[in-house]
């Protein structure tokens, strides 16, 4: 594991983060002052909607109810997170920056932000080909030398971009069991949706998951996904991830400029955890965003939500399963999401990856929305009814409603998602 160069900003970071007091408190392992991501047991009450400042009202903060172990594993995991990546230490030769917080910085460490990837392949008679010999479907942007730079192959007839996700609640999701997600996928819906879960091979494990991470589901464990976006973000690899991308596949190239032995991301002998460890470790405890309360007509939004149809696929609660972890054991997860693949039509991005097809992208979760525009999975949509209106597939039933709906429904509708 890499020595840190970020631990003496980390106090101000998360002071900035949490508010000084609820700093202090959670590191005196009391509880803070609400818990992200529940929704209050009486909505009726409280302030008039309005969006939280960045860096304020609970992004970004620690799940409650952490004991002092688990505290600091968070963090540590988020100094990782904060640190950025050195040639020395592993970065490239081709990469996409060097840090986590590049791609995950808003409102706070650990979100989203307009960082796009290029992914690419190509269709022929309906057969997508991710073009792996010519570095696809993953285009690393940048490199530590000009003489690898990768771009785009003129073979790709597919070419998208990718928006950056939040990992706010992930440990939450991570939680949620298995069976529950198969369940939901054969359960009666309504309009043609259906929904199928993504089954994929844990690489941490070797063991069939139900994918729930990534706009595709292509991860079931944030070990996983930590791991893949190490390797495929800033080119560092792991005992998991053990092999480095090669430009545009040219593995005489890797060769010249891969100078560190492989694999990069070192497990320490005492705590038995690399890099890719602790950053899973400050996702899986990182909270989910904070909700706010509602007012009436928020409230009527809700209940739109429910008639046009949105919850069919966003649904609005689940719950996790029994847990050593006390703040992750049987917790509700409203995450407004059922994690499950569906054929979004020509919403899809044209990309197989892991268990889903080209028109298959996993059901986004909607908490948090309000502070992570632009919307869809290549930010074309600049508002939410633009994200809306998008709606393709499966979701074309329900985004036909919400366009029957009056502008005062409408409106209702949005407020209720600004409290998301």
């Amino acid at each position: 594991m890499k020595t840190t160069q970020v631990g003496v900003l980390l106090p101000a970071l998360m002071g900035v983060a949490l508010g000084t007091a609820a700093f202090e408190s959670i590191a005196q392992n009391s509880p803070p002052p609400q818990a992200p991501g529940m929704r209050p047991a009486v909505r009726n009450q409280g302030p008039q909607l309005q969006a939280a400042p960045m860096g304020s009202q609970g992004f970004g903060v620690p799940l409650p109810g952490l004991n002092r172990v688990q505290f600091a594993d968070f963090r540590v995991g988020l100094e990782e997170f904060l640190r950025a990546e050195t040639v020395e230490g592993g970065l490239g030769p081709i990469f996409n920056d060097v840090s986590c917080v590049a791609c995950h910085s808003a409102p706070t460490p650990g979100g989203a932000s307009d960082r796009r990837v290029t992914r690419f392949g190509s269709t022929a008679t309906g057969v997508f080909d991710p073009l792996e010999s010519l570095g696809g479907s993953l285009l690393q942007a940048m490199a530590i030398d000009r003489a690898v730079q990768e771009r785009v192959p003129q073979q790709a007839n597919v070419v998208i971009r990718r928006e950056s996700t939040p990992l706010y609640g992930m440990g939450l999701m991570e939680a949620i069991p298995d069976a529950v997600l198969r369940q939901s996928a054969v359960r009666p819906k309504p309009d043609g949706v259906r929904g199928r879960a993504a089954e994929v091979v844990d690489v941490t494990t070797g063991q069939k998951r139900v994918g729930r991470f990534g706009w595709k589901a292509q991860q079931a464990t944030l070990l996983a996904f930590a791991g893949d976006a190490y390797l495929n973000e800033m080119g560092v690899t792991s005992r998991f991830f053990p092999h480095e991308n090669a430009p545009n596949g040219n593995e005489a190239l890797l060769a010249r400029f891969d100078k560190v032995a492989d694999p990069e991301d070192e497990v320490d002998p005492v705590t038995g955890k690399g890099d890719i460890d602790v950053v899973a470790d400050f996702m899986r405890f990182l909270a989910a965003p904070p909700m706010l309360q509602m007012n009436p007509s928020a409230r009527q939004g809700e209940v739109l939500f429910q008639q046009v149809g949105c919850a069919v696929c966003h649904t609005p609660v689940l719950t996790t399963g029994p847990s050593s972890i006390q703040a992750l054991n049987q917790k509700p997860v409203w995450l407004y999401s059922d994690l499950l693949l569906h054929d979004m039509g020509s919403l899809g991005d044209g990309i197989v990856q892991a268990a889903a097809g080209p028109t298959e992208m996993r059901t986004a979760p909607l908490w948090g929305l309000r502070a992570s525009a632009p919307y869809l999975h290549d930010g074309r949509a600049a508002t939410m009814e633009q994200a809306i209106v998008a709606h393709e597939g499966e979701g074309r039933a329900s985004r036909d409603r919400y366009l029957r709906l009056t502008p005062s429904q409408r409106r209702q509708l949005a407020e209720f998602l600004n409290t998301l």
